[in-house]
């Protein structure tokens, strides 16, 4: 008697392009990106109302693929910006569905990710699910204390790819995911730097609105009062803040460029400026690697840096430079999120997880 082999589809939608990715078990069969026309999603109010669109779309791929879509299992979507919930697999549920097609916490494309999952679910006669979305919040009560009642530390982070990496790291060191301290630096247009303690995300910066290590495309935790200050000056609108925080903070504000590549291009021409914004930001992750490993006492297993920027050996260099007293390193370059959507539907199809629901 064989172990039956799921078929699983995985869908990753961002702002102009929908990945997807089919599965047999946790071989990837194929992975296809769909781009989308500017003009086309220019017809939607909101990202969560292109689902029917983009879903037409894959569903006319799969078909040209000669896929047999009776075969199909499961579909996982990338979720979006939920209500916060704890990791792991969860079943895309009316409560769901009512919350990503609001935009309950905003409007964003992975919101599209769970519709686009229920409704080709639906039409298949299978499951649908998503994992791990950005909103995961595991944090410690007392991580959760920011200095000011006024304002509450939130979690909002590359959940996705780094409970996945770190899964890894616990594979490598022949142990479970629940049994490891592991740091995790996410380092992409945005960077985040998790604290994963025996399976939970205890404290980790909020990379979306401004905290942590300034990265590419954001500004990370700046001084306080000065911000407050360029608030007040009357030179800013508030959108024209936000814009300085996300989308042109960080290295692109100080060299006009948010491609790594380009940046060590100036250095190796002796630009000391490139040199020095270059360095800071591999300075600031690796500060916040080694100030993480105070939350579970010096006690880690293993430091794993992913992302796109994971990719340059240089800057890896610089961080390990830093951090290597702390505990072993591991590189997984770019990112891991299409396979990791599918082994969490894989977990749960193959009765190792549950199923979690989202009832919030």
């Amino acid at each position: 008697m064989f172990d039956k082999k799921y078929v699983i589809l995985a869908i990753n939608p961002g702002s102009t392009t929908t990945k997807i990715a089919l599965f047999h078990d946790e071989k990837e069969i194929f992975t296809e990106v769909i781009v989308h026309k500017i003009e086309e999603l220019s017809r939607f109010n909101k990202a969560s109302d292109q689902d029917l669109y983009r879903m037409e779309i894959i569903v006319g791929l799969l078909r040209r693929k000669d896929v047999d879509l009776g075969s199909i299992d499961a579909v996982v979507g990338r979720g979006g910006l939920l209500k916060p919930i704890e990791g792991g697999t969860y079943s895309v549920n009316d409560q769901m569905i009512a919350d990503l097609r609001i935009g309950i916490l905003g409007d964003h494309p992975s919101n599209c990710g769970g519709l686009i999952a229920y409704a080709i679910s639906k039409a298949l006669g299978c499951e649908s699910f998503i994992v791990d979305p950005v909103v995961v919040d595991e944090l410690s009560p007392v991580a959760r204390i920011s200095g000011m009642p006024l304002v509450r530390r939130k979690s909002i982070f590359h959940a996705l790819n780094q409970k996945a990496v770190a899964r890894k790291v616990a594979a490598e060191l022949g142990r479970k995911y629940e049994q490891v301290n592991v740091i995790v630096a996410h380092m992409g247009g945005g960077i985040t730097v998790g604290c994963h303690a025996m399976g939970r995300v205890i404290d980790v910066n909020n990379g979306l609105d401004g905290d942590g290590p300034f990265s590419p495309e954001r500004s990370g935790g700046v001084p306080i009062g000065d911000l407050v200050k360029a608030c007040y000056s009357g030179e800013y609108t508030l959108q024209e803040m936000k814009k300085l925080i996300k989308g042109h903070g960080g290295m692109v504000a100080y060299l006009g460029t948010s491609d790594l590549r380009l940046v060590e291009e100036r250095c190796n021409e002796g630009n000391e400026q490139a040199c020095l914004i270059y360095e800071a930001m591999a300075y600031q992750v690796a500060k916040e690697i080694g100030a993480l490993t105070t939350v579970v006492h010096g006690k880690v297993d293993g430091i794993a840096l992913t992302g796109g920027a994971a990719k340059s050996e240089r800057f890896v260099k610089m961080i390990k430079e830093r951090i290597g007293f702390l505990g072993k390193v591991f590189v997984y370059p770019g990112e891991q999120e299409m396979t990791a959507l599918a082994l969490g539907a894989l977990r749960v199809l193959k009765g190792e997880e549950e199923a979690k629901s989202y009832i919030v």
